[in-house]
């Protein structure tokens, strides 16, 4: 039996002799499958238990809570990040992307980061000041430092500031620009923030928990056909009439406010039970999850990405140095549509002056180290000297 409560958790018995002063043994959990997602230490702590990582990759799995930033080589190749440059990863997550940019633009160059998770944000800072030993400093939009210019500078904010950081900071725009338009893994692994159907939480998906409406309340207010459209505009879901007419079935039982009574809802709109979803998964561990899209799809539609990536990919050209280069990594068909189409656009009118003719895939061998990198695709462009 599975217990939670806390006089039970971290309790050391006797005999490991914690309470004479002898050898302590670590800490263990009750029952051999934790119920809660902190305690599955092993998976999370890549170092100590590095063979843990190894034997779930192995599997075809990503580790929970690690941050493998996709397409990186890729990235490097096309974006080529120069000693002394200006960077700006507008969205630095866990600093993935950020800290193979900072080797390459060595103690000369700088970088700018942009993200909506305030929590994710400070860690990421601590992450790069020790890793890198760079200084690191918070911005607000719209308002100059008179600091001395740090090597690092982290804006909690949308990508759609960019333009407006650009002339604020006096930089003449920059010489790289990466978005990277996927959820980090950091907030995937993280139940409570509701953005997976791997572990149970609040159905919240809220990149910036300051603002907006949480998934739930949307589940609640939106129509069919406005559901619909978006799980096949937003995620290709090919069964997506089926699946939203069981959400708004389902909701006149009452409001959906758990990621686990959403999944639910999701298999039985495709036929299948969560016994039988397992029975797949274990042996086709590749498959992707039925619920996968859906949860993309809800997630789009919370942040309102489409918007954000809209005003993004207007202003990106004019956010560039001559010669700079700009790179976005997509997750469906709809996102990849809408910047090869303003990419082509910006070479048409002269302000780019090349494009990636194909967006470029993740390698069998990435995607065999990193599933979560299966969908990804990126397209860059150069601008006009």
């Amino acid at each position: 039996m599975h217990s939670d409560d806390d006089s039970n958790r971290g309790c050391v018995s006797g005999r490991d002799g914690a309470r004479d002063g002898g050898h302590r043994r670590r800490v263990r959990y009750s029952g051999t499958h934790p119920r809660r997602f902190e305690q599955r230490y092993k998976e999370l702590d890549g170092a100590a238990y590095p063979e843990m990582q190894e034997h779930i990759r192995a599997q075809g799995r990503t580790p929970a809570g690690t941050h493998v930033p996709v397409l990186l080589k890729e990235v490097l190749e096309v974006l080529d990040p120069g000693q002394g440059e200006c960077v700006a990863d507008c969205t630095v997550g866990y600093g993935g992307h950020a800290l193979a940019f900072l080797e390459r633009i060595g103690a000369e160059g700088r970088l700018f980061g942009f993200d909506l998770d305030a929590e994710q944000l400070a860690r990421t800072a601590e992450r790069l000041r020790a890793v890198t030993g760079a200084s690191v400093c918070f911005g607000r939009v719209g308002e100059k430092e008179s600091e001395k210019a740090a090597a690092i500078k982290l804006y909690h904010s949308h990508f759609g500031a960019l333009g407006k950081v650009a002339g604020q900071e006096s930089v003449g725009g920059f010489d790289v620009v990466l978005v990277d338009l996927g959820v980090s893994s950091m907030q995937i692994d993280d139940p409570a923030r509701g953005f997976a159907f791997k572990h149970d939480g609040p159905l919240d998906m809220r990149m910036d928990v300051r603002r907006g409406k949480t998934a739930s309340t949307l589940l609640g207010e939106i129509s069919e056909e406005e559901l619909r459209a978006a799980l096949a505009k937003f995620a290709d879901e090919p069964q997506a009439d089926r699946v939203a007419r069981a959400i708004v079935s389902r909701r006149k039982e009452g409001p959906i406010e758990r990621t686990r009574d959403l999944v639910r809802v999701v298999l039985e709109a495709k036929g299948m039970t969560v016994r039988r979803w397992r029975e797949r998964a274990n042996a086709r561990p590749s498959d992707l999850h039925p619920a996968a899209r859906t949860f993309q799809a809800l997630r789009i539609l919370v942040n309102d990405e489409v918007s954000g990536l809209k005003q993004l990919l207007h202003q990106l050209p004019y956010c560039l140095r001559s010669g700079g280069r700009a790179g976005v990594i997509s997750f469906h068909s709809g996102e990849d549509s809408r910047v090869a189409d303003a990419f082509a656009a910006g070479l048409a009118a002269g302000v780019y002056d090349c494009v990636a003719e194909d967006a470029i895939a993740p390698t069998p061998e990435e995607i065999a180290g990193n599933p979560r990198s299966r969908s990804a695709r990126l397209r860059w462009a150069r601008r006009a000297k």
